[in-house]
């Protein structure tokens, strides 16, 4: 299948870009600073905010997986906004690639947001409550309205939340990560390559579809 990876630069983008890969998936990498990490990666260089570089790298995709986020640190998101990235990245460039999507004929979509948004969040720890409360506000308002934006259109959509991202050995990234469509978690912490691992895993999986998938270590 012809993939297109919308923010692929780092962390679980490159992650899902390389699992794509493994699986045999020609990958096409989109990000402000793509690059190509084999030889059957396409790396194109453009910002999910300009309509022409999107839609040009949509050009003969199949389908399209979406991992969009600030860089920026949090505690200086919540203090001083956004630095570099536009706090609504995630709803407004999931927006647009929706568009560009329906623009090329794309149905299926995969789209990272995070576990605690909605009724997940009282599954949460007191620590993390308070963290999400206090600092990341923003920045998960803004995921909620991306969430809308997935469940709002006609697509083929599956939503992937990972709880907490971690950065894990080979071992750690290798081993399977739990997954549930009824909000059930394992751990509040998870590697970047176990859900790289899910987003491929996302494409083979039907039943997912229309699903809201829960991944945890």
């Amino acid at each position: 299948m012809k993939v297109l990876v919308v923010g692929a630069s780092r962390g679980t983008g490159a992650a899902a870009v390389t699992a794509l890969v493994r699986d045999g998936h020609e990958v096409t990498a989109f990000a402000r600073t793509a690059a190509p990490t084999s030889e059957n990666v396409r790396a194109v260089t453009g910002d999910v905010f300009d309509p022409d570089a999107l839609g040009k790298a949509m050009i003969g995709q199949e389908a399209v997986v979406v991992i969009l986020g600030i860089s920026d640190n949090p505690f200086g998101v919540r203090l001083f906004g956004r630095a570099r990235t536009p706090l609504d990245v995630r709803s407004e460039g999931t927006r647009r690639v929706i568009e560009a999507m329906g623009a090329n004929g794309i149905r299926r979509i995969v789209v990272q947001t995070t576990y605690g948004l909605g009724d997940t969040f009282g599954r949460l720890s007191l620590p993390l409550k308070l963290f999400f409360r206090a600092v990341l506000a923003p920045q998960l308002a803004d995921s909620e309205a991306q969430e809308a934006v997935v469940r709002g259109s006609d697509l083929d959509w599956t939503i992937i939340r990972p709880v907490s991202l971690t950065d894990g050995t080979p071992d750690a990234d290798s081993a399977p990560a739990h997954v549930d469509v009824h909000d059930r978690i394992e751990g509040l912490q998870v590697t970047r390559g176990q859900v790289g691992r899910v987003h491929a895993d996302a494409l083979r999986h039907d039943d997912w579809i229309g699903a809201t998938v829960s991944v945890s270590g």
